[in-house]
């Protein structure tokens, strides 16, 4: 190990990757060599190599847009290039006299496995590959061919000119070279910013009395004893119990019920006792614990204490948390003392994978013969809104509260359209989710449209699929990093 005070009287240097399609391309060719570029005297080779270069600066760029770039943040480095142009060598080497490149070698070896080997994430694989289908094809050696408008091929035999080439292009981006409209630069722009602010607030000072009066413990505890007041009471599970037996203990719906009801009496009953035991600390009657001294700090900060993320869900803000709770309360207070919700709201469950099956399996119980694995999911989206659903569907359910983001919606003609300037979200009208006994793979033409219950794309977080309709190629709201999202603050 260093010795500490030789590294703080050392200089600090940091390697990060480029920003921007001219700063990466030109780090690719200063590193490459004339030999490298000389290597073969196949008339495809120098396009193919800029063309990998290109995928590689774009590849690397999306991640600076978060999850609309990629669900999960990848390492992309200059080894996954160079083994992608060893293989264009190696393969344009084995090529016969008058064959030509094979295209499905090509995207495979990209997409799979040089850059796709570090791909984890299934919606990710997806959006690499797509980006090797619509720019590695024999489309690609032609003068017309751009990877979008003014980003053409550049095929040169000396180094220095691709620089100079590389020089004159554009200095900023726009998000549509990455796939993406216009509005991800929002998106860039806003992370970028919530990340500095968090810093900030991460090194101001804990205790302050903000110039007034009332100190940091009296502010708090003022917010937590209005908080307490509004927080919802917990259920009677013995009388819960009582009414889903009444109304068949063995609906896998009511199941699911009683699952999220005891899930939610836990949150209520901790989130009562530290509150509780906040302003017993704060009065000095009880000592401050490690865990109390967490919820004061990010109660004081608006932010949710570490002990309520452990069982519950994620936000951005005690407040949107808080709001949250109530309204998931609401609704499992209606549903078990009042009756089935016509549309139900996707984002109140905590686990909506859950919910989505027990409506499979009361679908494939409602048809004789029907085995479950023989059930799979479909969605219509509707016209309308949750207000005016006046009547539960035959089969399946309705569900409300779905965001499209990456994209917008048109109502009037129940398809994906694109976002409109500076709106990032697009909620959804209803959505009817029901079961069919069919097992058959779905319309091409349908985009495939995973949907998530937080803004970040994860596998936790992760809960189906719903088809939608669009007059584009799916391929190109892959590109796009659409997406339904239950929560979106």
């Amino acid at each position: 190990m260093f010795p500490i005070t030789l590294l703080q009287m050392s200089l600090k240097y940091t390697n990060e990757p480029p920003a921007g399609i001219r700063a990466g391309l030109k780090r690719t060719y200063t590193n490459l060599s004339q030999d490298f570029l000389d290597y073969s005297q196949s008339p495809f080779y120098l396009s193919l190599v800029y063309s990998i270069s290109f995928l590689h600066t774009v590849v690397q760029e999306r991640r600076k847009f978060g999850p609309l770039g990629w669900n999960i943040p990848y390492e992309f480095n200059s080894s996954d290039w160079l083994a992608s142009c060893l293989f264009v060598q190696n393969h344009l080497d084995d090529l016969e006299p008058g064959k030509g490149i094979s295209w499905v070698t090509v995207r495979y070896m990209l997409g799979e496995v040089q850059y796709g080997g570090r791909v984890t994430d299934d919606y990710d694989k997806r959006l690499l590959n797509t980006f090797t289908r619509v720019w590695f094809h024999d489309g690609l050696f032609e003068e017309s061919f751009q990877f979008f408008k003014g980003y053409i091929v550049y095929s040169f035999k000396e180094r220095e000119a691709y620089l100079s080439a590389i020089d004159n292009m554009f200095n900023v981006d726009p998000p549509q070279v990455y796939g993406f409209n216009s509005n991800a630069e929002i998106t860039y722009q806003t992370n970028t910013m919530r990340n500095i602010l968090d810093e900030i607030m991460s090194i101001q000072p804990k205790e302050s009395s903000s110039g007034t009066s009332e100190t940091r413990e009296d502010r708090v505890a003022r917010q937590v004893r209005e908080m307490l007041s509004k927080t919802p009471p917990a259920f009677d599970l013995f009388e819960v119990k009582q009414i889903l037996i009444a109304a068949g203990a063995t609906s896998s719906m009511n199941i699911f019920l009683r699952q999220e009801i005891d899930r939610m009496q836990r949150i209520i009953i901790l989130v009562r006792s530290t509150f509780k035991d906040l302003l017993l600390a704060v009065e000095g009657t009880i000592i401050m614990s490690e865990n109390l001294r967490d919820a004061l700090d990010n109660i004081f900060n608006a932010r949710v204490p570490t002990v309520f993320k452990r069982g519950s869900w994620v936000s951005s803000s005690l407040g949107f948390w808080f709001t949250e709770l109530i309204d998931r309360h609401t609704q499992f207070y209606n549903w078990c003392f009042g009756s089935r919700p016509v549309v139900f709201w996707m984002s109140g469950f905590f686990n909506p994978q859950g919910f989505l099956t027990a409506m499979r399996q009361e679908v494939a119980r409602a048809h004789q013969g029907w085995a479950l694995d023989q059930v799979t999911m479909h969605n219509d989206a509707l016209k309308v809104g949750p207000e005016e659903c006046k009547k539960p569907p035959k089969e399946g359910v309705f569900i409300h509260g779905l965001y499209v983001d990456g994209a917008g919606w048109d109502r009037r003609t129940s398809r994906l359209v694109e976002s409109t300037n500076k709106v990032l979200f697009t909620l959804m009208p209803v959505v009817h989710v029901y079961a069919i006994y069919s097992t058959a793979a779905k319309n091409p033409k349908l985009y495939t449209c995973p949907v998530y219950k937080k803004i970040n794309r994860t596998d936790l977080n992760y809960i189906c699929a719903l088809w939608l309709q669009s007059n584009k190629p799916p391929d190109h709201w892959v590109l796009r990093g659409v997406a339904l999202l239950c929560d979106v603050k």
